[in-house]
């Protein structure tokens, strides 16, 4: 490298750059400024403050939630005795983890025994090794087994349980902010228990009733409560928590939304809806042990918690606040640039703009 190159270098490496004020007369230079300027502060006022309230603080919801199903059902057909269904027969298991099931289809199979008989095409026991009658031209292989063995039937349509569309759930959900030290709870201040007796959740007259019908949940989601309850499915029912507590937590309300949340897909249908199976045990006079298979359909209902609240915080405000000044401080540099490389007095400009002085200059203005 050259002396003269080495030299031009080092002469860069203590160059100091000092800001220039300079006034232009412009009304499209001046219009284009201001447009900058509006542009940030309505990004920064309107997105950051208004959509995004950055100014505030953030906290997660912590939720517990806690239901209780109410209905009668009456059924009496040609394949089951007639019976009366309240809440232990159709709500399995009683109690659910932050959801709840509702028995709406089934396929019984009473006086089941252990002992051995023909198997069907599936086999649900253990082979024995002999071949036996399954029908009067048909021989299959004998098992060991809860005998008479579940019949595969055609599903009763409409559902055996129909009459479930017009259960009633009270949904208890209670939640914290533990940042803001603040407690909420599905059952607003205002709900006594009079009020409660007769409500019932409708998006439009009464949003904040805790008490749902079934169907009703089924028609909010897109769905059909009678065709659902032929092979069951699952609906969510979502609780959005998400508040503005610079209003004051009794501003801080509920938010209900609906949907089906298994696989519905018409053309991949193997295996669809809800089920599967569990007994009742008995004890004969003879002491021997019997048992009723039971194949439940039904719908089952999760609660999904969710949300945010935000409350004003200084550290975020003046993080989001300095930002702001930041981008606001980029409008001049974006004129500056278009000025001094697409105007067609950029020449001059640039001139104006910039100068170079160096230390004999500073002496010779000094003398």
């Amino acid at each position: 490298m050259s002396k003269s190159a080495r030299f031009g270098c080092l002469c860069c490496t203590y160059d100091y750059e000092t800001p220039k004020t300079l006034v232009i007369q412009s009304t499209k230079i001046g219009c284009m400024f201001r447009l900058v300027q509006f542009v940030v502060l309505l990004y920064v006022v309107g997105y950051v403050c208004v959509v995004r309230k950055a100014y505030q603080e953030r906290d997660s919801v912590i939720s517990s939630v806690t239901t209780k199903v109410k209905g009668f059902a009456y059924t009496n057909t040609s394949y089951m005795e007639p019976r009366l269904w309240d809440v232990a027969d159709y709500v399995i298991p009683p109690q659910g983890e932050n959801s709840f099931y509702v028995l709406t289809n089934v396929i019984m199979t009473p006086k089941q025994t252990q002992s051995r008989c023909p198997e069907p095409e599936i086999c649900p026991g253990i082979q024995t090794g002999l071949c036996v009658n399954y029908s009067a031209t048909v021989q299959t292989c004998e098992v060991l087994s809860w005998c008479p063995l579940e019949e595969h039937t055609k599903l009763p349509k409409p559902a055996l349980l129909n009459a479930a569309a017009d259960f009633t759930v009270l949904i208890k959900n209670s939640i914290t902010y533990p940042k803001f030290k603040v407690n909420r709870r599905s059952i607003l201040p205002h709900i006594n228990s009079s009020y409660l007796k007769k409500c019932e959740f409708n998006r439009s007259t009464d949003p904040y009733c805790p008490i749902f019908r079934l169907k009703n949940i089924a028609s909010e989601a897109g769905e059909d409560f009678q065709d659902m309850a032929v092979k069951g499915g699952i609906l969510g029912i979502f609780i959005d928590w998400s508040c503005d507590l610079d209003w004051g937590a009794h501003r801080c309300f509920p938010k209900y939304s609906f949907r089906r949340l298994d696989s519905k897909n018409p053309v991949n249908n193997v295996a669809p809806g809800y089920n599967f199976r569990f007994a009742k045990y008995y004890q004969t006079p003879d002491g021997q042990e019997s048992r009723t298979l039971i194949k439940a359909y039904g719908i089952r209902f999760d609660i999904i918690v969710f949300g945010t609240g935000g409350k004003f915080g200084i550290v975020p405000t003046i993080i989001n606040l300095g930002a702001a000044l930041t981008i606001l401080g980029l409008a001049p540099k974006v004129c500056d640039w278009i000025l001094l490389t697409c105007s067609s007095k950029k020449d001059l400009y640039k001139k104006n703009k910039i100068t170079h002085l160096n230390d004999d200059d500073t002496e010779s203005v000094s003398n």
